[in-house]
């Protein structure tokens, strides 16, 4: 019996001095008494745990990358189908509600709504970055609707801009940014086809809603008319809550507001500044072409307010075709054309007597600048180092088309003037022209990218 008890003393010892022996250094060097032990099948030690997260390895397709599309979509209609919208706002506070105020003062509560959907991006980004994507979602969301909610209730100037212009735009910021940023996770070779398609719910809500308001409002009146546009965006908004996901887990690291990298980034910061003047110039049209058609008699009241109709039909084509070329021939080289193309349209734009001509103009314009929107996020990604920085980059890009969207058509308005005495040519070549600088400035970001790495396509 003691002899079997000191056999078994002895092979715990040795039990214990075979386990104390596999000494991994802190230099990560295994000691000779380890490598002398027999290695267990890779299988048999992670069979219960789950395989890590392969970031690098982008779907570029299958189901729940198209449900982040929808969601992304249907966070477009509630944003830039919206403000797309703001045309008709825009003409029924001239002559209705807020027929005392100026068209610069009216343009200023559309404007602060487009500005804060990109100004609040700088914040946005940033908390996109460190992992905060869906808590941006939520609260979003929740602003823009009970912003829309509000509007109908509203009967001074200062109610419609809190309600309108400062509450949906900040709920616009914070949904905006995040949900351009998340297809970078699941899309590489078809990223702009993928972002083009998400951006199409822009236009097709803003094809919907001007009819939905415009209907309305003559038969149940503008309160109801606005509460029936604010259900639909509730409706929307519960396709982004339920399948959208980020694919790729944040790097825990806070991020700064500004990627000081990028500010030595000649071909970034080209594309920016070009950003700030195309947004000077390209939503001079969607506000004032509904008071152009009915002023000039290229349309009648009635139907002119369906020409912002037309232009959002027109860019869902301009949101799917050039991202899709994007793909194959640059989203920048996509960018400098429908930059240029709209410049070339804003100068037609004088020469409208009809409402044929209206109707065409509407619709190709629609298309050429609805290129210019989709196109930019897809740019920014191309153009950052990393998809860690993408949230970052977007944001200070957005900061500054927002400063551009804030004032551009207020500056527009300031030049039209007086209704008794509008300046129309004065407003057309302000816009035509700021399009047409943006134009230039892609171009030289292009050049310095060709420089930069020999290649065509960018």
């Amino acid at each position: 019996m003691e002899n079997d008890a000191e056999k078994s003393d002895n092979s715990e010892s040795d039990r214990t001095e075979r386990a104390s022996s596999i000494d991994i250094q802190a230099d990560g060097v295994v000691t000779a008494a380890a490598r002398t032990m027999p290695r267990q099948p890779a299988a048999s030690a992670s069979a219960s745990e789950p395989h890590p997260a392969q970031p690098d390895q982008v779907p570029d397709g299958g189901l729940t990358a198209w449900l982040q599309v929808l969601g992304s979509a249907a966070i477009l209609v509630n944003t830039w189908g919206v403000i797309n919208t703001f045309g008709v706002f825009q003409a029924y506070y001239e002559t209705e509600m807020l027929k005392t105020h100026s068209s610069s003062e009216i343009s200023w509560i559309g404007s602060a709504q487009g500005a804060l959907l990109f100004l609040v991006g700088v914040l946005a980004g940033p908390l996109y970055d460190a992992g905060y994507f869906r808590e941006l979602l939520l609260v979003g969301l929740f602003l823009i609707v009970l912003g829309q909610f509000m509007v109908s209730l509203c009967t001074t100037y200062w109610q419609v801009f809190l309600s309108q212009g400062l509450t949906m735009g900040i709920g616009m910021g914070l949904t905006f940014l995040p949900s351009a940023a998340i297809l970078a996770q699941y899309f590489s070779k078809r990223r702009a086809l993928a972002l083009g398609i998400a951006s199409a719910g822009s236009p097709v809500s803003g094809t919907v809603f001007p009819i939905i308001f415009s209907q309305l409002q003559q038969t149940v009146g503008f309160g109801w008319a606005t509460r029936t546009i604010a259900f639909i965006l509730l409706g929307t908004s519960i396709i982004p809550i339920a399948f959208m996901r980020t694919r790729v887990p944040p790097t825990g690291k806070a991020r700064a507001i500004i990627d000081k990298t990028a500010l030595r980034d000649a071909p970034y910061l080209f594309v920016v500044c070009g950003g700030f003047f195309a947004f000077l110039g390209l939503y001079v049209t969607f506000f004032y072409i509904t008071l152009f058609a009915t002023s000039h008699g290229a349309a009648t009241e009635s139907f002119a307010p369906y020409l912002v109709t037309l232009l959002n039909a027109g860019s869902i084509v301009g949101r799917l075709i050039p991202n899709a070329l994007a793909d194959r021939w640059g989203s920048l080289n996509v960018l400098a054309v429908c930059s240029f193309a709209s410049a070339i349209l804003v100068f037609g734009w004088l020469g409208i007597h009809n409402t044929a001509g209206a109707v065409v103009y509407a619709v190709l314009y629609g298309g050429f600048s609805g290129g210019v929107v989709s196109i930019i996020p897809s740019v920014m990604v191309t153009l950052s180092p990393d998809m860690g920085r993408v949230g970052t980059r977007m944001g200070m890009a957005f900061l500054v088309s927002g400063v551009a969207i804030l004032t551009g058509t207020p500056i527009a308005g300031a030049i039209l003037g007086e209704e008794s005495d509008p300046d129309w040519l004065g407003t057309i070549l302000y816009s035509a022209f700021a399009l047409l600088v943006a134009t230039l400035l892609y171009m030289t970001s292009r050049a310095l990218l060709y420089k930069k790495n020999g290649k065509c396509k960018a």
